[in-house]
């Protein structure tokens, strides 16, 4: 990255929007949670709220922050080029263009939320130092 820190990351869970999409999420964390497919989520909420740590990380953060689900990212960030990202997934925006800063297979690799928290700082550090 050329300019220091990028203009915004984007967190991209491996759910899809709305109500009845949000309950049978919360079933599936509580019924089956080792199968639950959006490790994004299960590092950074509980089964019904953010966590504490996380929420902190976040609004502490001077990097501006959006978060989707799949079918809001796909709604929004649609083109003719489309984008060929798997799910979970965090990009950060540069220039008006997208690119990948954890990758899916990076975030089910992660155990802990604190893994997640030093991944981010250590890699919007290198981000700033580069410039």
């Amino acid at each position: 990255m050329k300019n220091g820190k990028p203009k915004r990351l984007i967190f991209i869970y491996n759910a899809n929007s709305g109500l009845r999409n949000g309950v049978m999420d919360i079933a599936h964390k509580l019924i089956s949670p080792s199968t639950y497919e959006c490790s994004l989520c299960d590092l950074t909420h509980g089964v019904f709220r953010e966590h504490k740590l996380w929420k902190s990380f976040r609004e502490g953060s001077a990097t501006e922050m959006e978060f989707l689900h799949k079918d809001e990212f796909e709604k929004l960030y649609a083109s003719k080029f489309g984008h060929k990202f798997t799910f979970p997934v965090i990009l950060y925006e540069e220039k008006d263009e997208l690119q990948l800063l954890v990758s899916t297979e990076e975030l089910n690799g992660l155990g802990k939320l604190e893994e997640l928290i030093a991944l981010l700082q250590n890699r919007l550090s290198k981000m700033e130092s580069q410039s």
